[in-house]
């Protein structure tokens, strides 16, 4: 079941350039894992080295915030959109 991805800017290296790539997953884990399987290193981008997200990259599904639902295993079905944020910090 295809869902769209969002790639922010500083990823789009690893995706050829595109801005939206459509993936198959049930999840979450499942979806990044795929996003791996196509565009190698982008999973080390977004997740540590235990397979957690890493704090500063923020996960949408359907503009809500992954971390107050299930996470990773947030399910997913055909047609979602993911967005993959950046945080942005700064100023005083």
């Amino acid at each position: 079941m295809p869902v769209s991805v969002r790639i922010p800017t500083p990823l789009r290296t690893l995706t050829k350039g595109a801005d939206e790539v459509k993936v198959n997953g049930n999840n979450i884990k499942d979806i990044i894992e795929n996003l791996e399987a196509n565009y190698k290193g982008i999973k080390e981008r977004i997740c540590d080295e235990k397979g957690q997200i890493r704090r500063f990259i923020n996960f949408y599904l359907n503009d809500e915030d992954i971390r107050f639902m299930d996470n990773l295993n947030t399910p997913v079905k055909d047609g979602d959109n993911i967005s993959i944020v950046p945080a942005i910090a700064g100023g005083h």
